[in-house]
């Protein structure tokens, strides 16, 4: 998969993530079975907004070369990217977050996969010169 490729699937996934959380943050949480309270409404707006960010920065930064810059994105992404699901797996294993978590630690799961690939094939191009 190219970074055009993944920048365009995480901008459509963070601009969804955003509107939800945004418009509709008690569907988004109480899909993990948590409880839509206030304060947790107030995290989810807050977040939605990330989301959006992230979604309009991927979004912008589809086309670009392989720079520093580039390589930044796509770090930051698989961190994030594999420590999403990590994080989403204890919660569900201590009873914090309900199975409907399963659907997001797959996602995040396999953005992760195509960010790192992303980073091992550039960084195994820029080695063969």
């Amino acid at each position: 998969m190219t970074y055009k490729t993944m920048a365009v699937i995480t901008a459509i996934v963070g601009f969804v993530l955003g509107v939800g959380y945004l418009l509709a943050g008690a569907l988004v949480v109480g899909r993990w079975q948590i409880e839509p309270t206030e304060s947790v409404l107030l995290l989810g707006r807050r977040m939605g907004i990330l989301y959006l960010g992230l979604a309009l920065m991927f979004f912008l930064a589809r086309s670009a070369p392989v720079s520093a810059a580039r390589t930044a994105l796509s770090a930051g992404a698989a961190v994030v990217l594999t420590l999403l699901p990590l994080v989403g797996v204890y919660e569900l294993a201590v009873g914090h977050a309900g199975p409907g978590i399963l659907v997001s630690i797959v996602g995040e799961s396999l953005l992760a996969i195509g960010f790192i690939r992303i980073l091992y094939v550039e960084r195994r191009d820029a080695v063969k010169g």
